[in-house]
């Protein structure tokens, strides 16, 4: 089972730009480079990397997303009281 996720993600205020975010992520821009240039969250710095986390750290529909995705892909967009994420599932244990 899952315990933890590494994940990555990139957050915006509207839908509309995440999906045009997630298209150039699919044509295969860099996850990172994008986070960094279009990023709300302070972790857009570092490529939008947050690290591990576990079960109950992360909102509900944020963490459900991670933890179903797939290593590799990227999942979204995903609606959370923050805004639109994308997220890339880095590994998990």
């Amino acid at each position: 089972m899952v315990k933890q996720v590494h994940a990555a993600h990139i957050l915006v205020k509207e839908e509309a730009k995440a999906k045009d975010l997630l298209v150039k992520v699919k044509a295969g821009e860099s996850f990172s480079e994008i986070a960094k240039k279009f990023s709300i969250c302070p972790s857009g710095k570092k490529g939008g990397d947050l690290g591990w986390f576990s079960r109950g750290q992360m909102v509900r529909e944020f963490e459900n997303a991670a933890f179903d995705g797939e290593k590799g892909n990227v999942v979204g967009p995903v609606k959370t009281q923050f805004g639109w994420h994308l997220i890339k599932v880095l590994e998990k244990r």
